[in-house]
């Protein structure tokens, strides 16, 4: 039985609350949270205790922390629980520098604790057996991975300013899918961006559509396609051509009823957003967690896998920013 204290209460504390009170071989033991009521509101539904952060770094009952506190502060928390022997659940991005990244991989190296990146969608059904159906060799060599992720409508501004732009906030995702499927890291990235669905994100030193074309050693190719807004609903794509065929993940959707009239045929919308249509992934990726430690394998993503997809992104920032190819060195 791992005993678990999750740092953040908000949105995906509360989400890693759920998962984790889902699993045979896990307890939560204590919340916390820098605002109180949060906090509160969270160990009410869960049974866990409130505690400080400090207290549950430090804990003797508790074997692993999950992090879901705002990026500037994991780097802290990371260091303190390597050093207290925790394991480590951490939200992405780790951090917005990679040198600071860095740093965090040499702690958790030094104190010889697992650490999970929490990119769950390497945990959602269709794309985790997309993948598995490209390593089998069902398309033979993968030639052009096309991956579109749109929401359904931007964050407010004040989350904006601090996120650290389009490219580490939002596309993170997108640029650790795109390692998990092309099966090659990337070595160029090309990018465009411009803010078309509110001024105000413009304003702010952001962009809100965006689009990035990374390619391999060996000529693979990935082009990435985000905007702040879709009409539709959340819209999360997969499509994976190779030399001897094609894989596509669509949008799931609301219902799969479908109307045939004569007007045409009509489908429902796209789950809203990403808490309901990744809300399988988010208990995969804690299961995966709970059971690596448990085991005493290794958690998969890493925090190295967390590095490079920020620099993926530092790389199309650049290349935005400066309007040209961005070359990556090797790791």
């Amino acid at each position: 039985m791992l005993s678990v204290g999750i740092l953040g209460c908000g949105r995906i504390g509360q989400v890693h609350a759920r998962s984790l009170r889902a699993l045979d071989d896990a307890r939560l033991v204590a919340v916390a949270d820098a605002v109180p009521e949060a906090a509160a509101a969270l160990a009410a539904t869960s049974g866990a205790e409130v505690r400080s952060t400090d207290a549950i770094l430090a804990a003797n009952d508790i074997d692993a922390v999950v992090i879901g506190t705002p990026t500037d502060t994991h780097y802290d928390q990371i260091h303190k629980a390597a050093v207290a022997g925790k394991a480590i659940f951490c939200e992405k991005p780790v951090d917005l520098s990679t040198d600071r990244i860095r740093d965090c991989i040499a702690a958790v190296e030094a104190a010889g604790v697992p650490f999970m990146t929490a990119f769950n969608r390497r945990f959602d059904a269709h794309f985790a057996a997309l993948q598995r159906r490209i390593r089998d060799g069902a398309i033979g060599e993968v030639e052009i991975v096309t991956i579109l992720s749109r929401d359904p409508a931007p964050p407010p501004i004040a989350y904006i300013k601090s996120s650290g732009g389009l490219f580490r906030d939002m596309m993170i995702h997108d640029f650790d899918m795109a390692r998990f499927l092309l099966g090659e890291e990337p070595v160029t990235v090309q990018a465009v961006g411009a803010a078309l669905v509110d001024p105000a994100i413009g304003e702010a030193g952001d962009i809100d559509t965006a689009a990035v074309l990374l390619t391999t050693a060996s000529g693979r190719i990935c082009q990435i396609s985000n905007s702040r807004r879709a009409s539709y609903g959340y819209d999360q794509r997969v499509e994976v051509h190779g030399s001897k065929g094609l894989l596509r993940a669509d949008n799931q959707l609301e219902s799969t009823v479908e109307l045939a009239d004569a007007a045409g045929f009509r489908r429902a919308a796209a789950q809203y957003f990403f808490l309901e249509r990744y809300s399988g992934a988010y208990l995969g990726e804690m299961a995966a967690f709970v059971g690596a430690v448990v085991e005493g394998s290794t958690p998969s993503p890493t925090i190295l896998d967390g590095l490079r997809a920020q620099t993926l992104a530092d790389a199309a920032s650049l290349a935005h920013i400066e309007q040209r190819i961005v070359s990556l060195a090797a790791e």
